[in-house]
C-alpha cells in the first residue's frame, strides 16, 4: 500500500472507530474524518468525535443524515425505545436500517471530493450485535456498487472485520493507542465516556474484550 495516498475515516469517537484512526494514520499520509449527525440519542458521540478530530489536528467533516432518524427509529434515536439484545433471532433495538449503507456511500462521496481512494470503517463480523450491514459480504458488495456509481476505484478497508473485541484493544495497543483509546472514545449507549456505564450491551462487549486482552498481555509480560 503506499503510504502517500489519501484516506477518509467514517468516525463515531467510538473504541472502534478510533482505532481504525490510528491504523489509518499510519497507513496514510493524509487522513480526514466523517461524521454522521443523525439526531442519536447522545449529541455526546458528535463532542467526542469534534474533541479527537482537534486532538490530531484532522480535517472533520460533520453531515448532516437527520432524514435516517425519521426513516429508522430506533434505540440509538429515541429515549423511549429500551436497549436491548434481539431475542430469537430479531435483530436488537439498535439496529439502524441503511445506516451503513448511507454512511459508507457519503464517506465515499466524501472521499471523491477530496480526491482520496481510501475509505476505512470499524465495522465487525466476528464479535458485534449481529447487524447485516456489518458484515464482510455487504461491505465488499457495496464496494463494488460505488465504485460502478462513481466509475473510480476506491477501496472500503474494514482494519476490524476479523478481530474480536480484545484484538481490537491489542490493535489499539500495537498502534500505542492502548491508553488513548481507552479513556478518550464513547462507545456507552448511555453516553458515558471511557469504560462507559458497564451495563448496556455495548460496555458489556467492550468491557469483556478489555479484561481478556489484560490478562492475556500480564500473561506475556510474567
Amino acid at each position: 500500500m503506499e503510504k502517500n495516498n489519501k484516506a477518509v475515516v467514517v468516525f463515531s469517537g467510538g473504541q472502534d472507530s478510533t482505532t481504525c484512526l490510528f491504523w489509518a494514520m499510519k497507513k496514510f499520509d493524509h487522513v480526514e474524518l466523517v461524521t454522521f449527525d443523525y439526531n442519536q440519542r447522545h449529541k455526546e458521540e458528535i463532542e467526542v468525535a469534534k474533541e479527537i478530530a482537534n486532538d490530531m489536528d484532522l480535517k472533520h467533516h460533520i453531515l448532516d443524515m437527520s432524514l435516517l432518524n425519521q426513516l429508522a427509529p430506533n434505540a440509538l434515536t429515541r429515549d423511549d425505545i429500551e436497549v436491548k439484545d434481539g431475542e430469537n433471532g430479531e435483530l436488537p433495538s439498535t439496529f439502524v436500517p441503511g445506516r451503513n449503507l448511507l454512511f459508507l456511500s457519503f464517506a465515499t462521496i466524501v472521499a471523491n471530493q477530496i480526491g482520496a481512494k481510501n475509505v476505512i470503517t470499524g465495522v465487525c463480523e466476528t464479535d458485534f450485535s449481529g447487524y447485516p450491514d456489518c458484515r464482510d459480504v455487504f461491505v465488499k458488495s457495496l464496494n463494488v456498487t460505488l465504485n460502478l456509481s462513481m466509475d473510480d476505484q476506491f477501496v472500503i478497508h474494514t482494519p476490524l472485520m476479523w478481530l474480536d473485541k480484545a484484538e481490537t484493544w491489542e490493535l489499539a495497543d500495537e498502534l500505542d493507542a492502548f491508553t488513548y483509546v481507552r479513556e478518550k472514545t464513547l462507545t456507552c449507549y448511555n453516553g458515558i465516556r471511557g469504560d462507559g456505564c458497564g451495563e448496556c450491551p455495548a460496555c458489556e462487549l467492550r468491557q469483556n474484550g478489555l479484561e481478556t486482552y489484560l490478562e492475556k498481555r500480564k500473561e506475556v509480560k510474567q
